[in-house]
Protein backbone atom coordinates (compact mmCIF):
# COMPACT_ATOMS: atom_id res chain seq x y z
CA UNK A 1 0.00 0.00 0.00
CA UNK A 2 2.68 2.51 0.66
CA UNK A 3 4.30 1.54 -2.94
CA UNK A 4 0.73 3.28 -4.07
CA UNK A 5 0.94 5.97 -1.99
CA UNK A 6 4.08 7.01 -3.47
CA UNK A 7 3.12 6.71 -6.67
CA UNK A 8 0.23 8.78 -6.22
CA UNK A 9 2.73 11.47 -4.45
CA UNK A 10 4.92 11.02 -7.12
CA UNK A 11 1.80 11.33 -10.11
CA UNK A 12 0.48 14.46 -8.14
CA UNK A 13 3.74 15.82 -7.98
CA UNK A 14 4.33 15.32 -11.77
CA UNK A 15 1.14 17.00 -12.90
CA UNK A 16 1.66 20.05 -10.79
CA UNK A 17 5.23 20.55 -12.66
CA UNK A 18 3.87 19.47 -15.90
CA UNK A 19 1.29 22.83 -15.32
CA UNK A 20 4.49 24.89 -14.15
CA UNK A 21 6.18 23.67 -17.62
CA UNK A 22 3.22 24.51 -19.75
CA UNK A 23 3.05 27.96 -18.07
CA UNK A 24 6.53 28.18 -18.99
CA UNK A 25 6.85 27.15 -22.54
CA UNK A 26 4.51 30.36 -23.02
CA UNK A 27 7.35 32.41 -21.85
CA UNK A 28 10.42 30.45 -24.24
CA UNK A 29 10.09 32.30 -27.63
CA UNK A 30 11.84 31.00 -30.89
CA UNK A 31 12.68 32.29 -34.33
CA UNK A 32 12.04 30.72 -37.40
CA UNK A 33 14.24 32.10 -40.65
CA UNK A 34 13.85 32.18 -44.40
CA UNK A 35 15.01 33.09 -47.30
CA UNK A 36 18.40 34.32 -45.44
CA UNK A 37 16.87 36.31 -42.79
CA UNK A 38 14.31 38.06 -45.15
CA UNK A 39 11.68 36.40 -43.29
CA UNK A 40 11.50 35.89 -39.54
CA UNK A 41 8.43 33.58 -37.36
CA UNK A 42 8.66 34.47 -33.38
CA UNK A 43 6.76 31.87 -32.29
CA UNK A 44 6.02 30.27 -28.13
CA UNK A 45 6.92 26.86 -27.61
CA UNK A 46 3.50 26.34 -27.39
CA UNK A 47 3.05 27.28 -31.05
CA UNK A 48 1.54 30.62 -30.81
CA UNK A 49 2.82 33.14 -33.22
CA UNK A 50 3.72 36.55 -31.83
CA UNK A 51 5.16 38.56 -34.92
CA UNK A 52 6.02 38.06 -38.50
CA UNK A 53 9.14 40.40 -39.88
CA UNK A 54 9.41 40.44 -44.02
CA UNK A 55 12.13 42.29 -45.07
CA UNK A 56 10.72 45.38 -48.01
CA UNK A 57 12.69 43.95 -50.78
CA UNK A 58 9.94 41.11 -50.92
CA UNK A 59 6.96 43.76 -51.11
CA UNK A 60 6.70 43.24 -54.45
CA UNK A 61 3.29 42.19 -56.35
CA UNK A 62 5.28 39.69 -58.69
CA UNK A 63 7.14 38.23 -56.17
CA UNK A 64 4.11 37.43 -53.76
CA UNK A 65 4.18 33.76 -53.95
CA UNK A 66 8.16 33.76 -53.22
CA UNK A 67 6.57 35.84 -50.37
CA UNK A 68 4.29 32.66 -49.33
CA UNK A 69 6.72 30.17 -49.81
CA UNK A 70 8.75 31.82 -47.54
CA UNK A 71 6.73 32.71 -45.00
CA UNK A 72 5.69 28.96 -44.72
CA UNK A 73 9.03 27.71 -44.53
CA UNK A 74 10.02 30.26 -41.60
CA UNK A 75 6.74 29.22 -39.87
CA UNK A 76 7.94 25.23 -40.20
CA UNK A 77 11.09 26.46 -38.93
CA UNK A 78 9.82 28.02 -35.81
CA UNK A 79 7.55 25.37 -35.61
CA UNK A 80 10.37 22.79 -35.63
CA UNK A 81 12.53 24.85 -32.97
CA UNK A 82 9.38 25.33 -30.56
CA UNK A 83 9.11 21.74 -30.53
CA UNK A 84 12.22 21.02 -29.48
CA UNK A 85 12.11 23.43 -26.74
CA UNK A 86 9.18 21.42 -25.56
CA UNK A 87 10.77 18.24 -25.63
CA UNK A 88 13.93 19.61 -24.17
CA UNK A 89 11.32 20.69 -21.34
CA UNK A 90 9.81 17.40 -21.38
CA UNK A 91 12.83 15.59 -21.17
CA UNK A 92 14.29 17.23 -18.27
CA UNK A 93 11.01 17.45 -16.06
CA UNK A 94 10.21 13.23 -16.80
CA UNK A 95 13.99 12.70 -16.97
CA UNK A 96 14.68 11.34 -13.22
CA UNK A 97 10.88 9.70 -12.98
CA UNK A 98 12.66 6.32 -14.23
CA UNK A 99 9.08 6.21 -16.96
CA UNK A 100 8.92 3.33 -19.30
CA UNK A 101 9.93 4.04 -22.86
CA UNK A 102 6.94 5.28 -24.85
CA UNK A 103 5.72 6.95 -21.93
CA UNK A 104 6.82 10.28 -22.34
CA UNK A 105 3.84 12.06 -21.33
CA UNK A 106 4.53 14.81 -24.41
Amino acid sequence: MADFLGMMKQAAQLQSKMQAMQEELGHVEVEGISGGGLVTVRMTAKMEVKAVKIDPSLMKVDEREILEDLLVTAHNDARRKAEAAMQEKMQSLTGGLGLPPGLGLG
